[in-house]
């Protein structure tokens, strides 16, 4: 561990190690270190025996559930957005050549009024749903048809509306769209976690809803991708990469403390004894508590299934949206699921993911809605989180630290932090056309 780097990162969540894959490949010295014995931090698919040894300390998990290995659970609910940020992210830095293999998600649902109904993913889907009324139909129909046609650069297309002025409240009223229709949309679609973007500018829905649109196009199916192995097959495969480039990696590191210079800039981390000297650190907000600012807490509840979720078509894999009015909250509900189809469980076993943004002082409350949809559970495993973000930018002393994950199932906003992280460390711009490095030898 002694020596010098360009860079220490601290913590193997995905976010981490997404910029020491970047960093090693822009031929930056790279050290990474992490306090536990597995990668992907926060963002790791554990075997069930771990998944036990982390919530329930010393008691081994039934032998009905059958063997360990064949368990990848994930210690977040998210899938990727087929043409979304991570999605590129993972093209331009090559690490699909790691032979990793991306399964679509089988349908995308929405809860309303007590029912669960599938998000419409086909013309003819739409034209048949009862999720919308005929007149919603055509409303929406004329909102999505102008999301289509909308370029930034073609004023034409603007329908003399300026997008960044124009709240999507008045968006939605030009075109007549009200109601259960807003909560579709807004929530199932362009995937907001609370109606506060209603009074925001609405330029960001009108992408989000075009996004949605391009990665339903992609596959046909749904709009989301999931890592066959779970999603600790993503750090693991930056991991790769930053080594492959030189990188150096070392788990089960505590760090004992970060050194600092003279004018307050880091210049070092110490971990058992050792220093490695450095220039810049980025770590996640758990190495830094204070230098971080809580922002509010998650709940997640892991279960494990021995059937698939009627009400979601019995798929193997769905992703369900309680919209926060459907149920007199202020943050949505997600509900996520994958099977043995994804390799997460064995034949027969199903997992799905409860999560939200913490409301009251009854979290597990809170979601009993979306575990009542996954009745009967073999077991579960509920995890509440605080959640983190930095207080500085990293600009004084060259410590850069990560937001911690939200409740949301999909990973753009993580992918929206990967650039922002990389974008100060570096003084330089993303560039999202960058062709993939060259084949390093391993």
């Amino acid at each position: 561990m002694d020596g010098e780097y360009d860079v220490v990162v601290l913590g193997t969540g995905l976010t981490e190690c997404i910029i020491s894959g970047l960093m090693s490949v822009n031929q930056k010295k790279v050290l990474h270190l992490d306090r536990n014995q597995y990668y992907g931090g926060e963002s790791a698919s554990l075997p069930l025996d771990q998944l036990y040894e982390k919530f329930r300390t010393g008691i081994k998990p039934p032998e009905s559930f059958g063997r360990s290995r064949d368990y990848n659970i994930d210690l977040i609910p998210k899938f990727l957005m087929a043409t979304g940020k991570l999605v590129k992210i993972l093209r331009l830095t090559g690490v699909t050549r790691y032979n990793m293999k991306f399964l679509l998600i089988d349908g995308s649902y929405v809860y309303r009024k007590g029912k669960v109904y599938k998000v419409p993913a086909t013309a003819m889907e739409v034209a048949t749903t009862s999720l919308l009324g005929m007149f919603e139909k055509r409303y929406v129909k004329n909102l999505l048809t102008y999301v289509h046609n909308y370029d930034v650069n073609d004023p034409k297309t603007h329908e003399n509306m300026d997008l960044t002025k124009v709240t999507m409240g008045e968006v939605y009223k030009k075109y007549g769209v009200s109601g259960d229709s807003i909560d579709f949309l807004g929530h199932s679609v362009a995937l907001h976690p609370t109606d506060d973007y209603l009074n925001k500018p609405a330029l960001d829905t009108v992408n989000r809803l075009k996004l949605y649109a391009d990665s339903l196009a992609q596959y046909g199916k749904s709009p989301y991708v999931y890592p066959e192995y779970g999603l600790g097959e993503l750090p693991q495969v930056f991991a790769r990469l930053c080594a492959v480039y030189g990188g150096t990696y070392m788990l089960e590191k505590p760090v004992a403390r970060i050194v600092y210079d003279d004018e307050g800039k880091v210049c070092g981390v110490e971990s058992q004894g050792e220093v490695a000297k450095c220039k810049a650190v980025v770590g996640d907000p758990s190495y830094f508590t204070e230098k971080v600012r809580k922002v509010g807490q998650t709940i997640r509840v892991i279960c494990i299934l021995n059937h698939p979720v009627a009400s979601c078509d019995n798929n193997k894999s769905f992703q369900l949206i309680i919209p926060q009015n459907q149920v007199g909250r202020k943050h949505d509900i997600y509900v996520c699921g994958t099977s043995f189809v994804h390799k997460s469980a064995p034949e027969g076993k199903y997992i799905a993911i409860v999560s939200t943004t913490v409301e009251t002082n009854n979290p597990e409350a809170e979601v009993k809605v979306g575990l009542d949809l996954l009745n009967p559970i073999l077991d579960r495993f509920v995890y509440v989180l605080d959640n983190y973000e930095p207080i500085e930018d990293g600009s004084k002393d060259n410590v850069f630290i990560s937001k911690s994950y939200d409740a949301s199932t999909h990973f753009e906003s993580c992918a929206d932090d990967v650039v922002s992280i990389y974008e100060r460390l570096t003084g330089e711009k993303f560039d999202w056309s960058r062709a993939p490095p060259e084949q390093a030898e391993e």
